[in-house]
C-alpha cells in the first residue's frame, strides 16, 4: 500500500478508527469500544494511556475507562506496563481476535443447546417451527464442529510467525 503524506494519512487513520467503531455498533456493541480498539490496532507506540486514547478520540476519560473494561472482558485488549506511576496503559492483546472468537463460540454453543431443547418440545405437528429451529441447530452444530479447528490453525500460524 502506498504511503500517504501527513494530512491525508491522518484522515485515513481516523476513517479506519471510525470504521471499526461502526462495525462494533453493527454487532450490537458500543461504537466507542470499537473506536478505542481501532486506535489500539494502529497506534505508535502500541501502548496508550487512557488520556492519550481520549485525546485521540476527543472523548472523556470516564467513557474511555468504561469501554476499555468492556474490551478487557472480551479479551481484545490488555493492560500494558506503564512508564508512569498510577497511569493505566492498554494495548491490543496478541491473539485477541482468537480469544474474542472463542468467547463468541461459547455464546453460540449456549444458543445451540437452547435450540436443541426447543426441538424436543415440538412435535411433528409443527413442521414450520421445527424447520426454523433445525436451521439454527444445524448452523450452530457446524460452527461448533469447524470453528475450533480454524482457531487452532490461526494460533499455530501466530506461533510460527513468532
Amino acid at each position: 500500500m502506498e504511503e500517504k503524506p501527513g494530512i491525508e494519512r491522518e484522515i485515513e487513520l481516523n476513517r479506519f478508527i471510525e470504521d471499526i467503531g461502526l462495525f462494533f455498533e453493527k454487532m450490537g456493541l458500543p461504537r466507542m469500544a470499537g473506536r478505542i480498539l481501532g486506535v489500539l490496532l494502529i497506534c505508535e507506540p502500541p501502548e496508550q494511556s487512557i488520556t492519550e486514547i481520549g485525546q485521540r478520540l476527543n472523548a472523556s476519560k470516564s467513557s474511555i475507562s468504561i469501554m476499555t473494561r468492556l474490551l478487557l472482558e472480551n479479551g481484545l485488549i490488555e493492560r500494558a506496563p506503564s512508564p508512569l506511576p498510577r497511569q493505566d496503559y492498554y494495548r491490543f492483546k496478541p491473539g485477541g481476535w482468537i480469544v474474542y472468537m472463542r468467547q463468541w463460540l461459547e455464546t453460540m454453543s449456549a444458543l445451540h443447546a437452547i435450540t436443541e431443547r426447543g426441538m424436543v418440545l415440538l412435535d411433528d405437528n409443527s413442521p414450520g417451527a421445527r424447520e426454523n429451529l433445525m436451521e439454527a441447530h444445524d448452523l450452530f452444530s457446524m460452527m461448533e464442529d469447524e470453528l475450533p479447528a480454524m482457531l487452532a490453525k490461526m494460533e499455530e500460524e501466530r506461533r510460527r510467525r513468532g
